[in-house]
């Protein structure tokens, strides 16, 4: 096992505070002695919710991403607010982007997104027994984002076809099949 306290940080740099993320750059000691530079994006977390309607259809939002130019089937998603918790903003989250409220929110797992980097916590859920209402969207998502209903078993074989795309999306539909198996 790995002693942890032998990675020490010597020195810590905000370069830029931004709404959703901070960038710090460490210069950390290594248990050997040299120093090595570590760029760390520093995230509030962020939920990621499997609606799953009684036709077994899955709720995906189809929204255009900036960073990659491009539109992407996900499921819906958002991240904490301040010390929010997770189930709450799950909640919030599957109302604001697809106007449905749930009977049974089922946690799937946690996971941190790509801890190479970031110290994004993620949590996700299945959502079950869904009513349907109207979406909510925050000031403008609703000029970016399409609520599309999937056959699970479609979804699934977009994951391997390529049409889905998003990591956390792939991780939830695979988790929800999992579940709903056992």
């Amino acid at each position: 096992m790995v002693d942890r306290t032998r990675y020490r940080v010597i020195k810590s740099e905000v370069k830029f505070k931004g709404k959703i993320l901070t960038l710090i750059v460490d210069q950390v000691r290594l248990p050997h002695g040299s120093v090595c530079e570590r760029e760390v994006v520093k995230h509030k977390g962020a939920v990621g919710i499997v609606p799953l309607n009684e036709q077994n259809e899955v709720i995906l939002v189809k929204q255009y991403r900036h960073p990659i130019g491009d539109f992407l089937l996900e499921i819906p998603a958002g991240k904490l607010s301040g010390r929010e918790d997770p189930l709450q903003c799950a909640i919030r989250e599957l109302r604001e982007e697809t106007g449905n409220k749930c009977g049974r929110m089922i946690k799937l797992a946690q996971f941190y997104t790509t801890p190479g980097y970031s110290d994004e916590f993620f949590h996700l859920y299945l959502a079950m027994d869904l009513e349907e209402g109207s979406m909510q969207p925050k000031g403008g998502e609703e000029l970016e984002m399409k609520v599309v209903k999937i056959p699970l078993r479609n979804a699934l074989d977009m994951i391997s076809s390529g049409e889905i795309r998003d990591g956390k999306t792939i991780i939830g539909l695979s988790f929800a099949e999992k579940y709903l198996q056992s």
